[in-house]
């Protein structure tokens, strides 16, 4: 089982609070936007669902 991160670019303001709390270091800014470089890595925990205060974040079990 995994799960599918999706990043809204255009909701997202590259606040970086998801590379920050990210606990397998998904995410890195990339041109002021947020992206997802290593997705398969995620370990659903959703707690940069729960800081990106834009909601430019989506986390899916697949």
């Amino acid at each position: 089982m995994g799960y599918s991160v999706s990043v809204d670019t255009d909701k997202c303001v590259g606040c970086g609070e998801c590379v920050d709390i990210c606990p397998v270091s998904l995410y890195e800014i990339v041109d002021g936007k947020c992206e997802a470089q290593n997705p398969d890595d995620c370990l659903g925990c959703e707690s940069c669902t729960g800081v990106c205060e834009h909601d430019a974040i989506t986390i899916e079990e697949v």
